[in-house]
């Protein structure tokens, strides 16, 4: 079944460096178009107004907004990470250039947009059978910023 939801993102006026830099970061990825208006001829290719792009196959759009345009936490994207070398690479690179980290595997990019980098492994550990396996996988993750599998996994073994 195809897509037939795509995430719309209102910047200010980053459109399609936000575009790039997203792009850059995700496997499978590709800016497929960029609107511009206004006096569009030699020597003056407009002023963009949408990006539009995909990250893993998956289409989003960009939009010059205005100032007013600003993110919160209340939405968010989840990237399932395969592994730390995922995770690493995923929050290393969203962070990048005035990104800010904060608690439990969610940052904000340099747009202000916020992501979650969390492994595959963390719903199997969060929802162990065992409540007190679950429960100490629960406090180390509480406490982290970054998300580190083996760490998460110590705490579940009780280690």
């Amino acid at each position: 079944m195809a897509q037939f939801i795509t995430p719309f993102l209102w910047l200010k006026d980053q459109a399609e460096e936000a575009a790039n830099f997203y792009v850059g970061i995700f496997p499978n990825s590709k800016v497929t178009s960029i609107q511009r208006f206004g006096d569009v001829g030699p020597g003056n290719p407009g002023t963009v107004l949408t990006a539009e792009f995909e990250l893993n196959g998956f289409p989003f759009v960009a939009l010059n907004g205005n100032e007013q345009s600003t993110f919160t936490e209340a939405t968010s994207f989840q990237i399932d990470a395969k592994s730390q070398e995922e995770i690493d690479h995923y929050w290393d690179s969203l962070i990048a250039d005035g990104g800010e980290e904060s608690m439990c595997g969610w940052l904000k990019d340099r747009f202000g947009v916020s992501w979650q980098v969390t492994p595959s492994v963390l719903p199997q550990l969060l929802g162990d059978p065992d409540p007190e396996r679950a429960g100490r996988a629960m406090q180390a993750m509480m406490g982290m910023r970054k998300l580190i599998i083996a760490d998460l996994e110590k705490a579940a073994n009780g280690e």
